[in-house]
C-alpha cells in the first residue's frame, strides 16, 4: 500500500482506548497513511479525552485500536453504540467481535487501509493478518492528530518529570510463552520496522519535547542488531536522550556483553517479564527461566548501571498462597519494591480464545464456560483463600495508585495481607521510571471506565 491519494477519499475516526500511557503510535501510524491517501482523519484517545458519540457520527468509519485487554474491556462499551461500519484492529481484537463489523489481527496497516476504502475481501469477522502482511509505512505516523506528549506519562528520575516518547523497533516475537496474545497472532515470527523510520519518528517526538524513549517492542533482543543500531544511531543524533526497553530474562542472560554499551548508550532501565517464582509455574507458562536466573538478571544490569523493573503474573491456577508470599520476599530480597508497580501483584492470569494455556490438559479441567464480557475463560483457584487474596490486593493497588501512596507503604500493605511481617525497604523514590502505573493485563479502573 502506497500513500498514493485515493479516488475515494472519506472521514475516518481512529480511537485509542488505552496505550499504556503513552501517546497512540497505533492510532497515529495508520492516521499518517491514511491521510497522505486523502482521507479526513480525527483521533480520539479515551486515555486522556472523554468518549464523544459527536465524533462518530461525523466519520463514515470508525475503527478502535485494541493492542490489549484493558483495552479490549473499554472498547466492547463504546464500540456498541457507534452505528457506523466499525473495525477493531489489533492483538486483542478478536475479543471485540461481537461489535465490530470486521476485526483484524497482526500486521494491521494495510488491511486496514483497504477496509476504510472498502476494498478488504475479508472471508470471516476476524482476520489473522502475520509477517507476510507488513509493508513499509508510507508516511509518518499523524502525531499531530493527538493530544500533546506533555499529557501522556512522564520519566520520573531523580525528583523531575521528563516527557516521553514512544516508538517499536519490531512488531511480534520469536517466543511462544503460553500466556501472552503475541504468539497467538505472530506464531513465533518477528517484524522489524525499517531502522530509518523509526529513528525519524524518535526525531520528531525529541523535536516536540522527548527526553525519553520507550521502545514498546514485545522483546527488544528478539532481534539484538537491529536494535543495536537503532539505539547507537539515536545516541548518535541525540546523545542527552534516554531510552528503556523489554527484555526476556533469558536475553538478558545470553546478551549479557552488550548491556555495559546499552548503558552508555542511554538505557535507564529494562522491563522484564519474571512473571512467578515458582518453578511449576513458570514451566506452565514456558517461560524459559528460573527464579535463579531472574536473580543474575538483576545482579547482571545493575552492575551495568541499569534497574530491572519486573513484571509479575502472580495469580494463576497453579499458585499457592506461600507463592505469593514468595514472590513478595523475592522483591524485598533483590532490591526491587521501588521497581514494582504495586498493580503487578495483582495481576490474575487471563486465558482468552486461542491462548496457547488452552494445549495443557490441566487447565482445561479448570476452567469454566467462556465469559464473553470479561474476554477470558474464567479459572478458580483450589484454594479459595488465593482467590480472596488477589481480590484484597488488587483493592488496595487500585486504592493506592489513586492517592498516590509511596510504593514502600503499599507494598507493606500487601505483605501484611498475605500474613508477612512488615519489613524496611527503599521504595526507589528516586529511581527511573514511568509515571504510568498501570497495566496492559490489569481490569480497567472506575477511572478509565468514567472516561466512556
Amino acid at each position: 500500500m502506497t500513500a498514493t491519494p485515493t479516488d475515494r477519499p472519506g472521514r475516518v475516526l481512529l480511537v485509542s482506548a488505552y496505550e499504556l500511557g503513552h501517546q497512540p503510535l497505533a492510532v497515529a501510524a495508520p492516521a499518517g497513511v491514511l491521510r497522505a491517501r486523502g482521507h479526513e482523519v480525527r483521533i480520539l484517545d479515551l486515555s486522556v479525552c472523554r468518549w464523544d458519540p459527536e465524533l462518530a457520527r461525523w466519520a463514515d468509519r470508525v475503527a478502535f485500536s485494541v493492542p490489549m485487554h484493558t483495552a479490549a474491556r473499554l472498547v466492547s462499551r463504546v464500540a456498541a453504540e457507534v452505528d457506523r461500519p466499525v473495525c477493531c484492529f489489533g492483538l486483542y481484537a478478536p475479543m471485540c467481535a461481537d461489535v465490530a463489523d470486521v476485526v483484524l489481527a497482526g500486521e494491521t496497516g494495510d488491511a486496514l487501509v483497504r477496509w476504510v476504502e472498502g476494498d478488504l475481501d475479508a472471508t470471516g469477522p476476524v482476520v489473522r493478518l502475520g509477517r507476510e502482511a507488513a509493508r513499509p509505512p508510507a508516511a509518518p505516523p499523524a502525531r499531530d492528530l493527538l493530544p500533546p506528549l506533555e499529557q501522556y506519562a512522564h520519566l520520573a528520575l531523580g525528583g523531575a518529570e521528563h516527557v516521553v516518547g514512544h516508538v517499536d523497533a519490531s512488531h511480534g516475537c520469536v517466543h511462544r510463552c503460553r500466556h501472552c496474545p503475541v504468539p497467538v497472532v505472530y506464531d513465533g515470527r518477528l517484524r522489524v520496522v525499517d531502522a530509518a523510520t523509526v529513528l525519524d519518528d524518535i526525531e520528531s517526538q525529541v523535536l516536540s519535547g522527548a527526553r525519553h524513549i520507550d521502545f514498546g517492542d514485545p522483546d527488544f533482543l528478539n532481534g539484538p542488531h537491529h536494535s543495536l543500531r537503532i539505539v547507537r544511531s539515536m545516541h548518535e543524533r541525540f546523545p542527552d536522550v534516554t531510552f528503556d526497553c523489554t527484555v526476556k530474562v533469558e536475553h538478558v542472560l545470553r546478551h549479557a556483553s552488550i548491556w555495559p554499551e546499552m548503558a552508555e548508550l542511554g538505557c535507564l532501565f529494562v522491563v522484564s517479564a519474571f512473571e512467578h517464582t515458582s518453578p511449576l509455574v513458570l514451566e506452565r507458562l514456558d517461560k524459559g527461566h528460573t527464579p535463579g536466573d531472574m536473580a543474575e538478571a538483576v545482579a547482571l544490569l545493575r552492575a551495568a548501571g541499569i534497574q530491572v523493573r519486573p513484571s509479575w503474573l502472580p495469580f494463576t491456577p497453579w499458585t499457592t498462597l506461600t507463592d505469593v508470599r514468595d514472590i513478595l520476599d523475592f522483591t524485598a530480597t533483590h532490591d526491587l519494591v521501588g521497581n514494582v508497580d504495586p498493580v503487578q501483584y495483582t495481576i490474575r492470569l487471563l486465558i482468552p480464545k486461542g491462548s496457547l494455556l488452552l494445549d495443557l490438559d490441566d487447565v482445561g479441567a479448570v476452567i469454566g464456560p467462556w465469559d464473553a464480557e470479561r474476554f477470558t475463560y474464567p479459572w478458580r483457584s483450589a484454594d479459595p483463600a488465593v482467590d480472596e487474596l488477589q481480590a484484597r490486593l488488587a483493592a488496595i493497588a487500585e486504592e493506592a495508585a489513586g492517592v498516590g501512596e509511596p510504593a514502600a507503604v503499599t507494598y507493606n500493605r500487601m505483605r501484611a495481607a498475605t500474613g508477612l511481617p512488615e519489613v524496611e525497604v527503599d521504595g526507589g523514590e528516586g529511581r527511573a521510571r514511568l509515571t504510568e502505573p498501570w497495566f496492559c493485563c490489569a481490569e480497567p479502573t472506575s477511572v478509565q471506565y468514567d472516561a466512556l
